[in-house]
């Protein structure tokens, strides 16, 4: 795919972006050059290659989930700053 001055413009308009003339002559050559690459992958020969789902070789460690009492609803609405009975109070945020 060949990258001109239209092509450009017409990323930009889509990406919301403007760029001065000079800075469009760059992204020519960067998105040329970028295309030029993805060229070069495609030559690489891939038979036989699993694809990755993930770049790590880490494991996840499972456990498994164990209820624990660490903090009962009377304790913390003791510790909380404003309370009623059994509820939280909070500061208005609508008028």
């Amino acid at each position: 795919m060949k990258i001109d001055r239209t092509t450009v413009q017409k990323i930009a308009h889509l990406a919301r972006l403007e760029f001065e003339h000079d800075a469009e002559e760059e992204m020519i050559k960067s998105m040329s050059e970028i295309l030029d690459w993805v060229d070069q992958l495609k030559e690489v020969d891939t038979e036989g290659v699993e694809p990755l789902t993930s770049m790590s070789h880490e494991i996840n460690v499972w456990r498994e989930d164990e209820v624990q009492d660490t903090l009962s609803h009377e304790r913390g609405l003791s510790q909380a700053p404003k309370c009623d009975d059994d509820y939280y109070r909070v500061p208005k945020v609508i008028e």
